[in-house]
């Protein structure tokens, strides 16, 4: 096992074990999606027994938000120093073990707590696996991050369904959630063992420059300008999902009239569009690479969202809504791709900016346009989102490895 540890950092891990990995992956991805959607379908009963409103429970959501931003910043670094297996091994057994805490609260305080704890479990999972999947895409030498995002929908699909049947059996959320816990954990000791170990550093001692002394080596640890762009774009195309998340069955029930049974389209539309996306954006990006992608992609994303939110008529407002979901389905994933291959050493710590962002964003988009209805109706809040894809199109350029950057390897460069 050492000497393959060693070999990959020359010419990459052996085929098998990668394949090891990426399935290791993708279970970690779709264990993430599944344990928050079963926080997710719980979330009326949670409420009722916790015995609070509507506008309460959207203030204890910022708990979640706040620990989930907070588990990607302490665990990004820690994926860094101990390497992304450990973190995962650690993030999905608490995101796991957490989500049973919901389930117990019986006050607004121990709900907060209890999302607290979820959300920070949720972040350390979050970033762990991204920082694994950069690794692996790094050993395959062609695009497959699109895939694992993708995978973790699937695991929100399930959780759904599972969770519909529960509910209909009239389960407690506690019982519940205590199995989804305890498969969790299962399923987190099962992926970890086979995923990629720590990166070696070899490299970076070839220089008697920067092996001078530690203070040389210290700069480099600064996060790059580059990532704090990528995270910017993060923010700004995340904000448009949580607006689609949040307001599309609204748009059509409030401003188009339509039934509340159509309205659910939209948002069904938009998700499954976003599936369907992910799971293509990989063949996509090796033929036209990663900033087509985004530049098209947003781009598709801005003129579907504008046509949403002037259509008159349902259908056509639903082709848009998935339009919207088709164009930013496979922007994310480059942009962590892009963050992690900025400096393989701290691909963690970069990785964990952009998602940090990203996710503050996620949260923002209901908070900015719930304020924006008082001043204009709600389809034209939605030109706030139109810009923001404008804008990352236009930006696209960024994901482009810096001149000069030697330990921003293309993933082509790699071999299986």
């Amino acid at each position: 096992m050492m000497s393959e540890s060693t070999a990959a950092s020359s010419v990459g891990p052996p085929e098998r074990r990668l394949r090891t990995a990426r399935a290791g992956t993708f279970a970690a991805f779709a264990l993430n999606g599944f344990v928050m959607g079963m926080w997710i379908v719980h979330i009326p009963a949670i409420e009722h027994r916790v015995g609070i409103t509507h506008a309460v429970l959207g203030w204890l959501l910022l708990f979640l938000g706040v620990g989930a931003f907070a588990g990607m910043q302490v665990c990004g670094a820690l994926a860094d120093r101990f390497g992304s297996r450990n973190v995962v091994l650690a993030g999905g057994a608490l995101c796991s073990a957490t989500v049973v805490l919901p389930g117990l609260a019986d006050s607004p305080w121990t709900l907060a707590a209890a999302l607290l704890a979820l959300g920070f479990g949720n972040g350390c999972l979050d970033v762990s696996m991204n920082t694994q999947a950069v690794q692996v895409e790094r050993g395959y030498g062609r695009p497959v991050m699109s895939a694992f995002h993708a995978v973790f929908s699937v695991g929100g699909v399930i959780a759904a369904l599972i969770g519909a049947r529960t509910i209909s059996w009239e389960w407690r959320p506690a019982l519940t959630l205590t199995g989804v816990a305890v498969a969790g954990v299962l399923i987190t000791l099962a992926l970890v063992p086979g995923l990629l170990p720590p990166e070696s550093p070899a490299p970076a001692t070839t220089s008697p420059k920067t092996t001078a002394t530690p203070a040389a080596a210290a700069p480099k640890r600064r996060t790059p300008s580059q990532v704090w762009a990528l995270g910017v774009l993060a923010f700004m195309l995340m904000l448009c999902e949580g607006v689609a998340n949040d307001w599309s069955v609204l748009h059509l029930k409030d401003v188009l009239d339509a039934p509340a049974a159509t309205a659910a389209l939209a948002y069904g539309g938009f998700s499954t569009a976003m599936t369907v996306g992910r799971f293509a954006t990989d063949r996509v990006v090796t033929r036209f690479g990663r900033v087509s992608v985004v530049r098209y992609g947003a781009g598709l994303g801005a003129l579907g969202l504008a046509v949403a939110s002037l259509s008159p008529w349902v259908p056509l407002a639903l082709l848009g809504w998935a339009l919207f979901g088709i164009g930013l389905s496979g922007c994310i994933p480059q942009f962590f791709t892009a963050a992690g291959n900025v400096d393989p050493a701290s691909s963690g710590a970069n990785v964990s900016r952009v998602a940090g962002m990203g996710y503050v964003g996620m949260l923002a988009g209901p908070a900015v346009i719930g304020p924006l209805t008082h001043l204009v109706p709600l389809n034209l809040t939605f030109f706030l989102p139109v810009a923001f894809c404008a804008a990352a199109a236009c930006a696209a350029g960024i994901l482009r490895p810096a001149r000069g950057a030697a330990t921003a390897p293309e993933p082509a460069r790699a071999k299986a």
